[in-house]
Protein backbone atom coordinates (compact mmCIF):
# COMPACT_ATOMS: atom_id res chain seq x y z
CA UNK A 1 0.00 0.00 0.00
CA UNK A 2 2.93 2.59 1.01
CA UNK A 3 4.67 1.47 -2.11
CA UNK A 4 2.24 1.71 -4.30
CA UNK A 5 1.78 5.32 -2.99
CA UNK A 6 5.08 6.39 -3.25
CA UNK A 7 5.09 5.70 -6.37
CA UNK A 8 2.20 7.05 -7.52
CA UNK A 9 3.58 10.03 -5.68
CA UNK A 10 7.00 10.25 -7.56
CA UNK A 11 6.11 8.68 -10.78
CA UNK A 12 5.60 11.61 -13.24
CA UNK A 13 8.24 13.69 -11.77
CA UNK A 14 10.64 10.82 -11.82
CA UNK A 15 9.30 10.09 -15.70
CA UNK A 16 9.60 13.49 -16.78
CA UNK A 17 13.31 13.47 -15.43
CA UNK A 18 14.25 9.91 -17.72
CA UNK A 19 12.73 11.45 -20.54
CA UNK A 20 14.74 14.41 -20.61
CA UNK A 21 17.71 12.24 -19.75
CA UNK A 22 17.12 10.37 -22.80
CA UNK A 23 16.75 12.79 -24.96
CA UNK A 24 20.19 14.38 -23.58
CA UNK A 25 22.09 11.09 -24.11
CA UNK A 26 20.56 10.21 -27.38
CA UNK A 27 21.45 14.07 -28.34
CA UNK A 28 25.14 13.77 -27.05
CA UNK A 29 25.25 10.94 -29.60
CA UNK A 30 23.60 12.96 -32.53
CA UNK A 31 25.43 15.86 -32.34
CA UNK A 32 28.89 13.79 -31.54
CA UNK A 33 27.98 12.26 -35.04
CA UNK A 34 27.73 15.54 -36.89
CA UNK A 35 30.33 17.61 -35.21
CA UNK A 36 32.94 15.26 -33.92
CA UNK A 37 33.44 16.37 -30.44
CA UNK A 38 29.54 15.88 -28.63
CA UNK A 39 28.29 18.34 -26.27
CA UNK A 40 27.80 16.55 -22.65
CA UNK A 41 24.80 14.93 -21.65
CA UNK A 42 25.03 16.57 -18.51
CA UNK A 43 24.78 20.27 -20.15
CA UNK A 44 22.04 19.24 -22.49
CA UNK A 45 19.87 17.46 -19.77
CA UNK A 46 20.19 20.92 -18.05
CA UNK A 47 19.23 23.14 -21.23
CA UNK A 48 16.80 20.49 -22.21
CA UNK A 49 15.15 20.28 -18.00
CA UNK A 50 15.31 24.18 -17.87
CA UNK A 51 13.48 24.29 -21.81
CA UNK A 52 10.65 22.31 -20.44
CA UNK A 53 10.48 24.24 -17.01
CA UNK A 54 6.84 25.35 -18.02
CA UNK A 55 5.85 21.81 -17.98
CA UNK A 56 7.10 21.03 -14.78
CA UNK A 57 5.84 23.90 -13.03
CA UNK A 58 2.73 21.66 -12.16
CA UNK A 59 2.42 20.83 -8.70
CA UNK A 60 1.94 16.90 -9.87
CA UNK A 61 5.80 16.66 -10.92
CA UNK A 62 6.86 18.37 -7.73
CA UNK A 63 7.64 15.30 -5.82
CA UNK A 64 9.38 13.53 -8.41
CA UNK A 65 11.67 16.45 -9.30
CA UNK A 66 12.46 16.84 -5.30
CA UNK A 67 13.28 12.57 -5.38
CA UNK A 68 15.30 12.85 -8.38
CA UNK A 69 17.60 15.58 -7.17
CA UNK A 70 18.08 14.38 -3.47
CA UNK A 71 17.53 10.92 -3.01
CA UNK A 72 18.54 9.47 -6.31
CA UNK A 73 21.22 11.55 -6.74
CA UNK A 74 22.88 11.10 -3.28
CA UNK A 75 22.91 7.16 -4.33
CA UNK A 76 24.46 8.02 -7.54
CA UNK A 77 27.05 10.07 -5.54
CA UNK A 78 27.80 7.49 -3.14
CA UNK A 79 28.60 4.58 -5.92
CA UNK A 80 30.72 7.07 -7.35
CA UNK A 81 32.70 5.50 -4.41
CA UNK A 82 33.58 2.41 -6.65
CA UNK A 83 36.10 4.47 -9.02
CA UNK A 84 38.31 4.72 -6.23
CA UNK A 85 41.76 2.50 -5.59
CA UNK A 86 43.20 3.89 -2.57
CA UNK A 87 46.65 2.30 -3.23
CA UNK A 88 46.78 4.61 -6.40
CA UNK A 89 46.30 7.32 -4.11
CA UNK A 90 49.12 6.45 -2.28
CA UNK A 91 51.52 6.19 -4.93
CA UNK A 92 51.06 9.85 -5.68
CA UNK A 93 53.75 10.63 -3.04
CA UNK A 94 53.38 13.09 -0.17
CA UNK A 95 54.37 16.17 -1.99
CA UNK A 96 51.72 15.91 -4.62
CA UNK A 97 49.24 14.97 -2.18
CA UNK A 98 50.12 18.31 -0.22
CA UNK A 99 50.01 20.07 -3.35
CA UNK A 100 46.51 19.23 -4.42
CA UNK A 101 45.53 19.51 -1.06
CA UNK A 102 46.64 23.42 -0.50
CA UNK A 103 45.69 24.33 -4.23
CA UNK A 104 41.95 22.66 -2.93
CA UNK A 105 41.81 24.52 0.12
CA UNK A 106 42.77 27.77 -1.38
CA UNK A 107 40.40 27.51 -3.92
CA UNK A 108 37.61 27.02 -1.26
CA UNK A 109 39.03 29.82 0.97
CA UNK A 110 39.25 32.14 -2.33
CA UNK A 111 35.33 31.43 -3.15
CA UNK A 112 34.09 32.46 0.16
CA UNK A 113 36.13 35.76 0.07
CA UNK A 114 35.03 36.62 -3.07
CA UNK A 115 31.80 35.61 -2.88
CA UNK A 116 31.66 38.25 -0.06
CA UNK A 117 33.56 40.56 -1.75
CA UNK A 118 31.59 40.67 -4.44
CA UNK A 119 27.60 40.72 -2.82
CA UNK A 120 26.64 36.84 -3.67
CA UNK A 121 26.03 34.81 -0.80
CA UNK A 122 28.60 32.70 0.92
CA UNK A 123 26.22 29.66 0.14
CA UNK A 124 27.01 30.65 -3.34
CA UNK A 125 30.86 30.67 -3.04
CA UNK A 126 30.76 27.55 -1.17
CA UNK A 127 29.00 25.68 -4.07
CA UNK A 128 31.00 27.52 -6.78
CA UNK A 129 34.65 26.47 -4.91
CA UNK A 130 33.33 23.20 -3.65
CA UNK A 131 32.75 22.10 -7.44
CA UNK A 132 35.93 23.95 -8.88
CA UNK A 133 37.70 22.13 -6.32
CA UNK A 134 36.83 19.03 -6.93
CA UNK A 135 34.92 17.21 -9.45
CA UNK A 136 32.70 19.87 -11.14
CA UNK A 137 28.90 18.86 -11.98
CA UNK A 138 28.84 15.84 -9.33
CA UNK A 139 30.63 17.76 -6.31
CA UNK A 140 28.18 20.95 -7.12
CA UNK A 141 25.22 18.81 -6.60
CA UNK A 142 26.42 16.89 -3.58
CA UNK A 143 27.18 20.24 -2.03
CA UNK A 144 23.81 21.68 -2.88
CA UNK A 145 22.54 18.53 -0.81
CA UNK A 146 23.88 20.31 2.25
CA UNK A 147 22.99 24.14 1.66
CA UNK A 148 20.42 25.27 3.61
CA UNK A 149 17.28 25.56 1.23
CA UNK A 150 16.95 29.39 -0.31
CA UNK A 151 15.23 31.14 -3.11
CA UNK A 152 18.52 30.81 -5.84
CA UNK A 153 19.55 27.64 -4.56
CA UNK A 154 18.63 25.42 -7.82
CA UNK A 155 19.66 28.41 -10.52
CA UNK A 156 22.69 28.78 -8.05
CA UNK A 157 23.56 25.01 -8.65
CA UNK A 158 22.45 24.65 -12.43
CA UNK A 159 24.80 27.71 -12.86
CA UNK A 160 28.02 26.29 -11.36
CA UNK A 161 27.42 23.18 -13.52
CA UNK A 162 27.11 24.78 -16.23
CA UNK A 163 29.84 27.17 -16.04
CA UNK A 164 31.80 24.04 -14.90
CA UNK A 165 31.86 22.28 -18.13
CA UNK A 166 32.54 25.42 -20.17
CA UNK A 167 35.71 26.49 -18.48
CA UNK A 168 36.76 22.54 -18.03
CA UNK A 169 36.97 22.52 -21.61
CA UNK A 170 38.52 25.39 -21.88
CA UNK A 171 40.97 24.10 -19.84
CA UNK A 172 41.16 21.22 -21.89
CA UNK A 173 42.18 22.35 -24.93
CA UNK A 174 45.01 25.30 -23.53
CA UNK A 175 46.38 23.38 -20.45
CA UNK A 176 48.42 20.71 -22.17
CA UNK A 177 49.42 23.46 -24.28
CA UNK A 178 50.85 25.59 -21.09
CA UNK A 179 52.65 22.16 -19.88
CA UNK A 180 54.18 21.68 -22.85
CA UNK A 181 55.85 25.31 -23.44
CA UNK A 182 56.65 24.59 -19.90
CA UNK A 183 58.77 21.71 -20.78
CA UNK A 184 56.86 19.30 -18.32
CA UNK A 185 57.45 16.03 -19.00
CA UNK A 186 54.51 13.43 -18.92
CA UNK A 187 54.15 12.79 -15.59
CA UNK A 188 53.95 16.80 -14.30
CA UNK A 189 51.82 17.48 -16.87
CA UNK A 190 49.19 14.65 -15.82
CA UNK A 191 49.58 15.80 -12.05
CA UNK A 192 49.15 19.13 -13.33
CA UNK A 193 46.39 18.43 -15.39
CA UNK A 194 44.64 16.36 -12.95
CA UNK A 195 45.03 18.97 -9.91
CA UNK A 196 43.62 21.53 -11.83
CA UNK A 197 40.83 21.10 -14.26
CA UNK A 198 37.14 20.36 -12.63
CA UNK A 199 35.64 17.31 -14.33
CA UNK A 200 36.88 14.11 -14.91
CA UNK A 201 36.34 13.69 -18.48
CA UNK A 202 37.95 17.52 -19.20
CA UNK A 203 40.82 15.59 -17.21
CA UNK A 204 40.99 12.17 -19.05
CA UNK A 205 40.73 14.17 -22.39
CA UNK A 206 43.31 16.78 -21.64
CA UNK A 207 45.93 13.60 -20.58
CA UNK A 208 45.60 11.82 -23.59
CA UNK A 209 46.22 15.12 -25.96
CA UNK A 210 49.54 14.73 -24.29
CA UNK A 211 49.92 10.87 -23.93
CA UNK A 212 48.53 7.65 -22.45
CA UNK A 213 50.84 8.11 -19.64
CA UNK A 214 50.16 11.77 -18.82
CA UNK A 215 46.63 10.59 -18.89
CA UNK A 216 46.61 7.95 -16.48
CA UNK A 217 48.78 10.14 -14.03
CA UNK A 218 46.06 12.59 -14.89
CA UNK A 219 43.41 10.52 -13.51
CA UNK A 220 44.85 9.22 -10.41
CA UNK A 221 45.48 12.73 -9.30
CA UNK A 222 41.84 13.43 -10.31
CA UNK A 223 40.51 10.76 -8.44
CA UNK A 224 42.45 12.18 -5.56
CA UNK A 225 40.81 14.88 -5.17
CA UNK A 226 36.93 13.34 -5.59
CA UNK A 227 38.19 10.60 -2.39
CA UNK A 228 37.94 14.81 -0.41
CA UNK A 229 34.55 15.00 -1.70
CA UNK A 230 33.57 13.48 2.27
CA UNK A 231 35.39 16.18 3.84
CA UNK A 232 34.64 18.80 1.77
CA UNK A 233 31.12 18.18 2.04
CA UNK A 234 31.12 17.62 5.77
CA UNK A 235 32.89 21.02 5.94
CA UNK A 236 30.59 23.07 3.86
CA UNK A 237 27.60 21.50 5.55
CA UNK A 238 28.74 22.79 9.08
CA UNK A 239 30.19 26.02 8.02
CA UNK A 240 27.38 27.39 6.28
CA UNK A 241 24.88 26.03 9.13
CA UNK A 242 26.96 28.27 11.44
CA UNK A 243 27.26 31.13 9.92
CA UNK A 244 23.40 30.87 9.06
CA UNK A 245 22.09 30.81 12.63
CA UNK A 246 23.15 33.19 15.66
CA UNK A 247 25.58 33.05 17.77
CA UNK A 248 23.40 30.59 20.20
CA UNK A 249 21.39 29.15 18.15
CA UNK A 250 25.43 27.93 15.74
CA UNK A 251 26.22 26.80 19.38
CA UNK A 252 23.67 24.09 19.11
CA UNK A 253 23.61 24.25 15.13
CA UNK A 254 21.99 20.43 13.77
CA UNK A 255 25.53 19.38 11.26
CA UNK A 256 24.28 17.85 8.35
CA UNK A 257 25.43 14.19 7.98
CA UNK A 258 25.68 13.38 4.55
CA UNK A 259 25.21 9.93 4.88
CA UNK A 260 25.62 8.88 0.63
CA UNK A 261 29.12 10.72 1.50
CA UNK A 262 30.33 7.67 4.27
CA UNK A 263 28.68 5.09 1.43
CA UNK A 264 31.04 6.56 -1.26
CA UNK A 265 33.61 6.50 1.31
CA UNK A 266 32.83 2.81 2.37
CA UNK A 267 32.67 1.62 -1.41
CA UNK A 268 35.70 3.16 -1.60
CA UNK A 269 37.19 0.90 0.70
CA UNK A 270 35.71 -2.23 -0.82
CA UNK A 271 36.67 -1.62 -4.11
CA UNK A 272 40.37 -0.95 -2.81
CA UNK A 273 40.31 -4.17 -1.26
CA UNK A 274 39.10 -5.63 -4.64
CA UNK A 275 35.76 -7.33 -2.80
CA UNK A 276 33.23 -5.64 -5.34
CA UNK A 277 33.37 -8.44 -8.56
CA UNK A 278 34.24 -6.24 -11.43
CA UNK A 279 30.94 -6.91 -13.74
CA UNK A 280 29.10 -6.13 -10.51
CA UNK A 281 31.44 -2.89 -9.89
CA UNK A 282 30.67 -1.94 -13.97
CA UNK A 283 26.95 -2.28 -13.50
CA UNK A 284 27.06 0.26 -10.53
CA UNK A 285 28.64 2.81 -11.76
CA UNK A 286 26.49 2.79 -14.80
CA UNK A 287 23.96 2.94 -12.40
CA UNK A 288 25.50 5.51 -11.03
CA UNK A 289 26.26 7.78 -14.00
CA UNK A 290 22.18 7.77 -15.07
CA UNK A 291 21.41 8.63 -11.50
CA UNK A 292 23.66 11.67 -12.04
CA UNK A 293 22.18 12.47 -15.53
CA UNK A 294 18.48 12.06 -13.79
CA UNK A 295 18.91 14.20 -11.29
CA UNK A 296 20.58 17.34 -13.32
CA UNK A 297 17.92 16.49 -15.78
CA UNK A 298 15.28 17.08 -12.56
CA UNK A 299 17.42 20.64 -11.80
CA UNK A 300 17.32 21.23 -15.23
CA UNK A 301 13.21 20.90 -14.54
CA UNK A 302 13.75 23.09 -11.47
CA UNK A 303 15.22 25.87 -13.50
CA UNK A 304 14.03 28.61 -15.29
CA UNK A 305 16.11 30.29 -18.26
CA UNK A 306 14.81 33.43 -16.50
CA UNK A 307 16.40 33.05 -12.72
CA UNK A 308 19.62 31.97 -14.75
CA UNK A 309 19.51 34.92 -15.95
CA UNK A 310 18.91 36.96 -13.29
CA UNK A 311 22.10 35.48 -11.49
CA UNK A 312 24.53 38.29 -13.60
CA UNK A 313 27.75 38.55 -14.56
CA UNK A 314 29.13 38.53 -10.76
CA UNK A 315 28.20 35.10 -11.00
CA UNK A 316 30.08 34.03 -13.81
CA UNK A 317 33.61 36.10 -12.82
CA UNK A 318 33.74 34.09 -9.34
CA UNK A 319 33.90 31.12 -11.53
CA UNK A 320 36.67 32.33 -14.14
CA UNK A 321 38.73 33.59 -10.74
CA UNK A 322 38.23 30.41 -9.30
CA UNK A 323 40.09 28.65 -12.07
CA UNK A 324 42.68 30.70 -12.10
CA UNK A 325 43.24 30.28 -8.87
CA UNK A 326 43.16 26.56 -8.56
CA UNK A 327 45.49 26.79 -12.19
CA UNK A 328 47.82 28.41 -10.49
CA UNK A 329 48.32 27.39 -7.00
CA UNK A 330 48.48 23.76 -8.87
CA UNK A 331 51.35 25.12 -11.50
CA UNK A 332 53.85 27.04 -9.47
CA UNK A 333 54.23 24.47 -6.57
CA UNK A 334 54.33 22.12 -9.07
CA UNK A 335 56.84 23.85 -11.52
CA UNK A 336 59.19 24.14 -8.10
CA UNK A 337 58.87 21.32 -6.16
CA UNK A 338 58.64 18.64 -8.72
Amino acid sequence: MWVSGFVRSVGPGVGLSIVVALASHLSERLLGGLWGKPVPAAVLALVIGMAAHGISRHAVFTPGLTFSSKKLLQVAIALLGLRIVLADIVSLGLTTVLIVIGSMALTLFSAVVLARLLGRSEAYGALAGGATAICGASAALAISSVIPDQQRKDADTAFVVLACNLLATLAMISYPLLAGWLHFDERITGIFLGASIHDVAQVVGAGLSVSEAAAGTATIVKIFRVFLLLPVVLAIGLFLRRENGTNRDAMHAKVPVPLFAFAFLALAGLNSLELVPQSLRLALLDVSRWGLLIAIAALGLNTSIEALVKLGWRHMLIMVVLMLVIGLASLIPIAILL
